[in-house]
């Protein structure tokens, strides 16, 4: 973790270990204060005044499945989930799901059949332990926008039984209407090219959409229209009303030469600067991260198609093969919990495994 007066950055991602306090994490008696890029196959990357790689994967290689994290007036914090189901109990939250790079209709190597490990991602939800009261599917449901791709994922969706809101992934636009076949499927009730917003249980929720017209290799982009219509929604908000934004490509810059970033999210964060607390749920890069600045937090989940390499670690992002049997441990989804009135929201991912 890095603090720069009210600016707390963390970010994530990796194999379970044994716990430690975040606040307080030392490796190799030297406190952890870089910005360090994680993937579950333990490469970095990382920015100014940092541990060596060793040592910080031995501070932060512990935070991810099987940590409960919590955001509350923008300080992430973290609890084992056995310590965090055993602590007393506060206000009763509700639960949504993060679902994201689904990537129906995608055969190769890296995964020969993605709606197998959808199913099996979904298989989750009957486990946990409150049914969550809805689903966010953040983009990339298909690969290459074909009707059959989008039959099959909708009927996977709806085995769960639970209501399911879909923004769209840059795959989910390239049929010959420029996105026209996941709008007629998902999009019903939507604005411009998908985006959307609604509110329940005092917290208000935004889809955004951020893959129009994007350009290979190039940055994400929202367009002034939606950035317009995104200032009229929010202004009808009290700043203390839990903000939910979901988009597919990060709004914030994990790594530029791949385009892992949307060029005019600094327009869309100055309007969230204003509220207690902002949750900003991404996809596209297939790996955990999360990045806590104020009172906004940035979480992306993983993929449940296939893992892409930590960025920076390849010529160039794209589906990773990885050794026979590890690709269970590097797909899953994210369990969200809000609780109206603290400020705090929880998230909780899981693999496959």
């Amino acid at each position: 973790m890095r603090r720069e007066g009210a600016k707390e950055i963390l970010i994530y991602g990796g194999r379970p270990s044994a716990p430690a306090p975040i606040g307080n994490c030392v490796a190799g008696n030297k406190l952890a204060r870089s910005v360090v890029l994680l993937s579950d196959l333990g490469e970095s990357e990382t920015m100014n005044d940092q541990p060596d790689r060793r040592e910080a994967l031995q501070c932060m290689a512990w935070a991810g499945t099987g940590a409960l994290w919590a955001l509350s007036g923008g300080v992430a914090s973290s609890t084992i989930i056995d310590r965090a189901a055993a602590a007393p109990g506060a206000a009763s939250p509700f639960t949504f799901l993060q679902v994201s790079d689904s990537h129906i209709g995608f055969d190769k190597a890296a995964n020969p059949d993605t709606r197998v490990t959808l199913r099996q991602a979904l298989a989750k939800v009957k486990a946990l332990p409150v049914a969550p009261t809805f689903i966010i599917h953040t983009g990339d449901v298909t690969q290459v926008s074909r009707d059959n791709e989008f039959d099959d994922a909708d009927q996977i969706l709806k085995e769960t039984g639970v209501q399911t809101f879909f923004v769209p992934g840059e795959h989910d636009m390239v049929d010959e209407g420029g996105g026209k076949t996941f709008l007629a499927r998902f999009g019903k009730g939507s604005l411009g090219s998908g985006w959307f917003s609604f509110d329940h249980q005092g917290a208000h929720f935004v889809g955004l959409v951020n893959v129009a017209d994007l350009k290979p290799g190039g940055m994400g982009n929202l367009g002034a229209t939606q950035l317009a219509w995104l200032k009229r929604d929010l202004a009808m908000q009290s700043s203390s009303t839990p903000i939910v934004v979901f988009a597919h490509i990060p709004l914030w810059t994990v790594y530029a030469p791949w385009g892992w970033g949307t060029s005019d999210a600094a327009l869309a964060l100055t309007m969230l600067r204003r509220f207690g607390s902002v949750t900003i749920l991404n996809g596209h890069i297939h790996q955990i991260a999360q990045k806590v600045e104020g009172r906004m937090t940035f979480h992306t989940a993983r993929s449940t198609a296939f893992p892409q390499p930590a960025p920076g670690t390849a010529p160039s992002p794209g589906p990773q093969i990885v050794p026979p049997g590890a690709l269970r441990s590097l797909l899953g989804i994210t369990d969200v919990s809000v609780k109206i009135g603290e400020h705090a929201i929880a998230l909780v991912d899981s693999t496959l495994a």
